[in-house]
């Protein structure tokens, strides 16, 4: 799992230049992922944030001036082309909180007013320019109650939010392999299921966000509809628990309204066969045995002209 960043050597922001002053307070709030400051026409970042993205995407490190009489580490990527460097990011499983110029250089006394205005997370993105075109990106959140996962999972681009209820850890990491989440959401006191333990995407929540009640609240208020009984998931609490808890990560990630999320899809496996994550290896559905989409079954199918079609197709894998 991702260990969170150090904002800088001194903690005193006293000590600092204005400038900086402002950027360490703004990255105090978002410690654990990469802040990327607009200046002008560049994104940079600073200290141990720079240090990091320099050996990710291969960019120089350097130094501006110095604060609080050190040097202080910089690196950083052009305006223009930050969706190449976001895509790079996210597909290593990194998280970016974007921090734009929100003043006026012209009237400003001191630093030019600036805002986290986006998080971009590899399980939150919606930018068609940074999406797989063959596969969902999803975002998923797990709880468990005794013997009983509660799961939720949600495609922020096209809207389709879902939750299930699973009685085995055979059975969730079963569907975990079927449904690859770019991000999994768990409560910060609970153990991943196998290979999930070293997963880039797993994302530990405080255990409050799993509430019960505070997720029905929260999602019977984003549906405009006073209970959740007419989805079909009054007795799918683990799940609702594992769906507010998403719903509140997608609320802090985006900062702005969420129109299209308008309900939640139940899917019950009690009836069904499940194929368990080492069948659908062996029976190379999706990718051979050495891991290329080559001579599988869905490469053998796939003949889809348009990105929503191949990963309709996907899904129904």
């Amino acid at each position: 799992m991702k260990k969170p960043a150090t904002l800088a050597p001194d903690p005193d922001f006293s000590q600092h230049t204005p400038m900086m002053q402002q950027y360490l307070r703004i990255k105090a709030e978002h410690p654990s992922i990469l802040l990327f400051y607009r200046m002008g026409d560049f994104y940079e970042l600073f200290y141990t944030d720079a240090q990091h993205a320099a050996e990710l995407l291969n960019i120089t490190l350097t130094t501006r001036g110095q604060s609080a009489g050190a040097p202080i580490p910089m690196a950083g990527v052009p305006f223009h082309a930050v969706e190449s460097y976001l895509a790079k990011l996210v597909k290593l499983g990194q998280s970016v909180a974007i921090c734009e110029q929100i003043g006026d250089p012209a009237t400003s006394k001191g630093p030019v007013e600036r805002r986290v205005t986006r998080i971009v997370t590899p399980g939150t993105l919606t930018d068609e320019a940074l999406l797989d075109e063959h596969r969902d990106n999803l975002l998923a959140a797990l709880h468990q109650v005794k013997n009983t996962w509660g799961l939720a999972h949600l495609d922020l681009s096209g809207g389709r939010f879902t939750v299930t209820q699973l009685h085995s850890e055979t059975a969730l990491l079963s569907e975990l392999e079927r449904l690859k989440p770019a991000e999994l959401l768990i409560p910060e006191d609970f153990t991943p299921p196998g290979v999930w333990r070293d997963h880039p995407g797993l994302r530990q929540q405080a255990p409050w966000h799993f509430d019960r009640d505070s997720a029905a609240r929260m999602l019977c208020n984003q549906f405009a509809v006073h209970n959740l009984d007419g989805f079909g998931c009054a007795d799918q609490p683990i799940a609702v628990a594992a769906a507010g808890c998403l719903l509140q990560y997608v609320k802090d990630t985006q900062r702005a309204a969420l129109p299209h999320l308008t309900g939640l899809r139940v899917e019950r496996h009690e009836d069904s066969v499940i194929l368990d994550a080492a069948s659908r290896r062996n029976l190379e559905l999706e990718y051979s045995l050495n891991g290329t989409p080559e001579h599988t079954l869905l490469g053998v199918l796939d003949r889809c002209v348009t990105p929503m079609g191949a990963r309709l197709l996907r899904r129904w894998m």
